[in-house]
């Protein structure tokens, strides 16, 4: 006589890679001809388990941004900090619409090696409204191509931030103040830059308005010591 089946428990992982599926991963108790059927306890001490593993699977894609957005501060960070940062420049992209992506290639039309900037704030248009981009010369800490000056102080020392929008015309928008602001607190806490140092694109070349006579920068300094 040959022992029955028993029923089994499976659960399916879902792995994705920049937000397209790939595989998934499957954790499983299940039916097999020589396993006696599992008692009551056992089905919940698996079920137990199997949400904790989901858990701690949960928390490893979302930091490696395979689940929604990822936490901020988690992206902002490079994993090889330079002690070259000495300021904040802020410009509008004097567009209405746009995001890195976009930037990148109207950058390198210009002959550029890419976008010119650390960072993007979107405005609902090209990506969500707030959200933050990072740019590849901040992964790379390298220098920017966003603020030209005789010295090149601000490219060498100055971290870009770009709000996508024409500020000449209209405000920025609440969700990219509110990111700009948590941004820069970011910022300035990492890297002992002053709240004073942060300054616009046209402040510091007088050629320019950048970022737009909507912006102010004196308003943006006061909610950033007010962290």
């Amino acid at each position: 006589m040959s022992p029955g089946p028993c029923r089994g428990f499976s659960l399916a992982l879902p792995v994705y890679s920049d937000g397209v599926l790939q595989q998934e991963s499957v954790l499983s108790a299940g039916t097999h001809p020589y396993l006696k059927p599992a008692r009551k306890w056992h089905a919940i001490v698996f079920v137990v388990g199997a949400v904790a593993l989901g858990g701690i699977w949960l928390a490893n894609q979302s930091q490696r941004g395979a689940i929604g957005p990822v936490s901020a501060e988690a992206t902002w960070m490079p994993r090889h900090p330079s002690d070259r940062w000495e300021c904040i420049v802020i410009h509008h992209s004097a567009s209405d619409i746009g995001g890195a992506d976009r930037f990148d290639q109207w950058h390198k039309a210009r002959g550029w090696d890419g976008l010119g900037y650390d960072f993007v704030i979107g405005n609902g248009t090209d990506t969500p409204d707030g959200r933050v981009e990072v740019g590849f010369r901040w992964d790379e800490q390298a220098r920017g191509a966003h603020c030209k000056t005789p010295d090149e102080y601000y490219n060498s020392h100055g971290i870009g931030i770009c709000l996508v929008g024409n500020f000449d015309h209209y405000n920025p928008t609440a969700a990219q103040m509110k990111s700009l602001v948590r941004l820069c607190r970011f910022l300035c806490k990492h890297f002992h830059i002053s709240p004073d140092e942060i300054c616009t694109h046209g402040g510091v070349t007088g050629k320019t308005d950048c970022p737009g006579k909507n912006f102010d920068v004196d308003d943006l300094r006061d909610k950033v010591r007010g962290g």
